[in-house]
């Protein structure tokens, strides 16, 4: 059993015993503790929270539980049901509720389900904000109201429709090209919430869908992860369908990954890139993503005149550079695409809308499309750390060994070789006793190699 507190949230496995794993006291424990951050924000007569979740089989049973909690802390909620988590996001402005909890793992199995924590802004905590409720929660500093200041629960299901309205109402998102192209596609939704938004979606846009696992029981029917050796049916299933392409989301819906119409995958990590080179032939601007995302979106803003930026890993940390820099369109290299006229937050049904006006505007077929882009290949690794690895110091060793290509070092270390156009990024994870090494180049071997490469060079160092 597993229980990870974090800044970003609390995620565990269902079952087993208090502290261990996600059970029904530490869901009481943190929705009581958020309830006490929420008051300590702001002195107000009155406090609510949006409250939604996926269809994971646990998500009823945890919404009871947050529910009642906010509730007995004099907290008013407005229960969303079943919303993406970019739906919920964009329901606590909508409410101007003082926050919102997101029922989520995301892409984790379904043992899993997570609590993710939304300021008023519908923006996920920032890193002093998470440290200070989760300090409330060790502490045990919970404040419950008496019997006539108990809050009131509403119920309101309308907030994927008033979502799929706010994508459809941008300026960037052609809905008559859509309509023109007469798009055919197939949804793997594995069985959660997009299974509701991503069709409703198509559908106002025109597009003729053919669902596949679009059911939101929450039994997923592969590893909900959208990466290739998951998504062998939608492959098949395209191309017996003769569809222009397969659209693939998480349980939650804020990663979007596409499959061309010849079964091949688009690849995630140019989602985000080829969104931004839409936006970016209209509008010349600047863009984010974290340093663990492909070379590819910077070589795309430099060939319109913006400036690329890299954040650290996270989308707090993305959204904040976005915020800094006026980023038209930010990211992550999983296919979270952060569109800022919309909201500050991955969201899978405006990367859609706008990919799918790019693709209408191009008039060509989604592998056309792909290899307009320039190649690059991402090897990810991992090595175990023990207690003897000082990480730290094995950081900047290789910041030292590599002194001469350019480092940044803003989270772990990253270094990028930009004469053979190709890059390394370790770090530290943050919920796994592990380092991660992401290498990038332009074919897949070279990324290996280079991988292998830095392996080798933090095992002798830190050996």
């Amino acid at each position: 059993m597993t229980l990870i507190k974090s800044i970003s949230g609390i995620r565990g496995t269902i079952g087993g015993m208090p502290g261990e794993a996600l059970t029904p006291i530490d869901i009481v424990k943190f929705a009581a503790a958020y309830s006490v951050w929420l008051k300590k924000r702001t002195v107000k007569e009155s406090y609510s929270v949006v409250v939604g979740r996926d269809a994971r089989i646990s998500g009823e049973m945890m919404s009871n539980l947050i529910t009642g909690t906010l509730m007995g802390c004099g907290i008013g909620v407005t229960d969303i049901s079943l919303a993406t988590t970019p739906t919920v996001e964009m329901a606590v402005p909508m409410l101007q509720a003082d926050g919102g909890i997101i029922l989520t793992a995301s892409h984790n199995p379904k043992q899993w389900n997570a609590l993710k924590l939304l300021n008023e802004k519908g923006e996920f905590l920032s890193g002093a904000d998470g440290e200070a409720l989760l300090t409330i929660a060790e502490r045990g500093d919970f404040d419950f109201v008496d019997v006539d200041s108990i809050g009131k629960l509403s119920h309101n299901d309308m907030y994927t429709g008033k979502h799929i309205e706010a994508v459809l109402k941008l300026p960037m998102v052609d809905v008559d090209a859509i309509y023109r192209a007469n798009f055919k596609v197939v949804v793997d939704a594995v069985n959660s919430v997009g299974g509701i938004a991503i069709p409703q979606l198509l559908q106002a846009l025109g597009v003729h869908v053919v669902e596949l696992y679009c059911e939101p029981n929450g039994r997923f029917p592969h590893n909900p992860e959208p990466l290739p050796e998951h998504l062998t049916e939608i492959s098949k299933l395209v191309i017996a369908e003769n569809a222009d392409l397969g659209i693939v989301v998480d349980p939650d819906v804020d990663r979007l990954a596409l499959v061309c119409e010849n079964g091949q995958m688009f690849g995630e990590e140019y989602t985000l890139v080829v969104v931004a080179d839409y936006l970016l032939s209209e509008k010349t601007g600047n863009t984010v993503s974290n340093l663990s995302s492909s070379r590819a979106l910077r070589d795309v803003t430099e060939q319109h005149g913006g400036q690329y930026f890299a954040a650290a890993v996270g989308e707090v940390n993305v959204v904040a550079k976005m915020k800094e820099v006026n980023a038209v369109i930010g990211g992550e290299g999983n296919g979270g695409v952060i569109y800022p006229c919309l909201h500050y937050g991955r969201d899978a049904l405006v990367g859609l809308a706008l990919f799918l006006s790019h693709l209408a505007h191009k008039k060509i077929k989604t592998s056309e499309l792909r290899a307009s882009y320039p190649p690059y290949f991402i090897s990810k690794n991992k090595i175990e750390l023990t207690p003897d690895i000082n990480v730290d110091k094995v950081l900047q060793a290789m910041k030292g060994k590599y002194a001469s290509q350019r480092i940044t070092d803003i989270d772990g270390v990253r270094i990028d070789f930009d004469e053979d156009k190709k890059w390394v990024h370790l770090r530290k994870s943050n919920t796994e006793p592990i380092i991660r090494i992401y290498a990038e180049a332009n074919s897949i071997e070279i990324a290996d190699a280079l991988a292998k490469q830095i392996m080798d060079d933090i095992r002798t160092l830190a050996f």
